[in-house]
């Protein structure tokens, strides 16, 4: 393995026609001369990548500083140029993310700190919340515990407001279909989400009329309750029907 300290020029080919950039790398190469082993690199953007090559390519522990992304940091592993393996990426808004990656993209098991104060952690899929996810909302004080898909929550789960809970069936980020609502002295009210449509007029002039002849629907959830659990801790419960 030799250590080099040079600039290596790239013909870039773009709209106008071949355009010559260069960037600066100083660190290890193999026979081939080709970057392999630890070294370090600014390219034209002014972005620096320190770390492992293999043949060429990003691959093994590296830290990449996006200068070129107001300062947007990542260090963790990389395969084949991608962020593969485990790493932290740290973003321009103070968020930042800890876990698993796949080809450049959140995936597998991590934890997204938000620039807002709220914490998922969690399954990832292909950059998106998906599958069984826990979600602090810093400003409502509530959690959200249960299924995630393609980012929204989907599927069974628990939203844990104070000494009070609502788990059941949540579709598209909103709670829909059968599912119950806790208390904190023990009483119940079970029944389900049901959607109902909410028609809004138009107040607005358009050139083109809409089939609702100026007015716009939407649904919206609303809770049907079909059953009542009183809690009392020296009678009992006592249940009723609605």
């Amino acid at each position: 393995m030799e250590k080099s300290s040079d600039t290596e020029d790239l013909s870039i080919a773009i709209a106008d026609g071949p355009h010559v950039q260069s960037y600066q790398y100083e660190g290890e190469r193999n026979a081939q001369g080709e970057r392999h082993g630890q070294g370090k690199a600014i390219l034209p953007n002014g972005d620096i990548y320190e770390g492992l090559y293999e043949h060429g390519l990003r691959h093994g522990k590296g830290k990449y500083v996006f200068y070129s992304q107001n300062k947007a940091v990542y260090q963790g592993e990389y395969k084949f140029n991608r962020k593969n393996g485990k790493g932290t990426f740290k973003y321009p808004d103070g968020s930042k993310y800890e876990g698993n990656w796949k080809d450049d993209k959140r995936h597998g098991y991590g934890t997204y700190h938000y620039g807002n104060g709220d914490v998922y952690a969690g399954e990832w899929y292909n950059d998106q919340r998906h599958g069984r996810g826990t979600y602090k909302y810093l400003v409502d004080m509530m959690v959200y515990e249960g299924a995630w898909k393609n980012g929204k929550r989907n599927g069974e789960g628990k939203l844990i407001f104070g000494d009070n809970f609502y788990e059941g069936h949540f579709t598209e980020d909103r709670m829909l279909g059968p599912g119950r609502y806790v208390f904190k002295d023990g009483s119940q009210q079970i029944g389900e989400y049901v959607l109902e449509k909410a028609e809004m007029n138009n107040n607005y002039e358009s050139e083109e009329k809409s089939e609702t002849n100026g007015r716009d629907t939407d649904y919206i959830t609303k809770w049907k309750c079909k059953k009542r659990i009183l809690g009392n801790p020296q009678h009992g419960i006592i249940a009723e029907n609605i």
